[in-house]
């Protein structure tokens, strides 16, 4: 009579055409063996959802086992449902990281390519250069730019705390505590995600991260005014926000609808004020020459508008793209370009 280890190795000839020809075995299919005398019994275990291939595999297990046990054996191969392993808890979210942070503040646009991770990361360090402790959450999942502005791409987050009640720990740099999505994502990956997926995330990259204490905690968050937005501003307690636009009309149609969005009753949040980023573009060889690519007093006219005030305009100017690509923001420069973000932030600090 064969061994149980016999048998366990003629099944591992069957392999499973629907699961890239893996064997039974490896798969875990296999519940149990029972050698006795003159008989062998098989169990395999499938999941609840029924697999196609389940027949065809309890024959090629019987085959198998037949094909080297001795002339008049008893081989019975039969099969069960098998229990589903429990889930790890998911870790509870609560407010409790956020206690030690004074003011939570949105960088918001109704529309992208307006330059709003721009403006978040600099303004996140030209507050932190004013001596404030500041904290950034990269919210725009579907296009996560704060790891390469800041030059933390390669930035693993540590995980702390036991199971159910882990925290992340961010990267600091700047003096800026960072986190964003595109720590747990690979270079190229895109975040397929709907939006109850997307809004889930969002809440642990804030709620579940070591903030510890915070002047200013300032989320990045992605453009437009759909789901991802209602849940922050409803489960996060953010204080207000800041719109960020370009000069031309089209970008400013969209800030509209950014405003309204949060002076909606159901949203109800603080407007701080306007910034108008690429306001004028200025050539790196002539800092005093203003050119207005996209428009003249655009932000001027749609803050006052909105009866809120313009709190900063920055310049097109190479630097600040070129900073961003490096991984080395700007606003740490004393050009006039990285001036104008050290004095939006301190307007927005006067705001407060």
């Amino acid at each position: 009579m064969l061994s149980k280890e016999e048998v366990l190795g003629c099944l591992r000839s069957v392999e499973h055409p629907g699961r890239g020809d893996k064997d039974i075995v490896s798969l875990g299919l296999v519940h149990s063996v029972e050698v006795s005398e003159g008989a062998i019994h098989v169990t395999l275990a499938f999941p609840k959802r029924p697999d196609p291939l389940k027949n065809y595999l309890i024959g090629a297990a019987r085959a198998a086992i037949y094909r080297l046990a001795p002339g008049g054996a008893d081989i019975q191969v039969s099969s069960i449902v098998a229990e589903e392993p429990k889930r790890k808890p998911a870790p509870e979210l609560s407010l409790e990281q956020l206690r030690e942070v004074s003011h939570i503040i949105g960088v918001a646009s109704g529309k992208g390519g307006v330059g709003k991770s721009t403006v978040a990361v600099n303004l996140a360090v030209a507050l932190a250069r004013l001596g404030y402790r500041v904290g950034l959450a990269d919210a725009d999942v579907y296009g996560p730019s704060v790891p390469i502005m800041t030059g933390t791409q390669d930035y693993v987050p540590p995980v702390l705390g036991e199971e159910g009640s882990e925290l992340f720990v961010p990267a600091e740099k700047f003096g800026v505590k960072w986190m964003s999505v595109g720590y747990f994502a690979g270079k190229d990956q895109a975040l397929i995600w709907r939006g109850p997926m997307a809004c889930s995330a969002l809440k642990q990259m804030i709620l579940q991260v070591e903030w510890g204490p915070l002047d200013f905690l300032l989320i990045d968050m992605p453009p437009g005014t759909g789901d991802i937005h209602i849940s922050l501003v409803g489960d996060i307690p953010m204080e207000g926000a800041l719109l960020v636009t370009t000069p031309q009309d089209v970008a400013l149609a969209d800030v509209r609808k950014g405003a309204d969005m949060f002076r909606n009753p159901s949203v109800n949040r603080r407007i701080f004020g306007l910034v108008e980023n690429m306001a004028w573009f200025t050539p790196e060889a002539h800092p005093d020459e203003k050119y207005y690519l996209f428009g003249e007093g655009g932000g001027a006219a749609m803050a006052a508008g909105l009866q809120i005030p313009l709190l900063g305009q920055i310049p097109l100017v190479q630097g600040i793209r070129e900073g961003g690509d490096r991984g080395e923001p700007v606003a740490l420069g004393t050009r006039p370009d990285s001036l104008a973000f050290v004095d939006l932030a301190s307007a927005l600090v006067k705001q407060i």
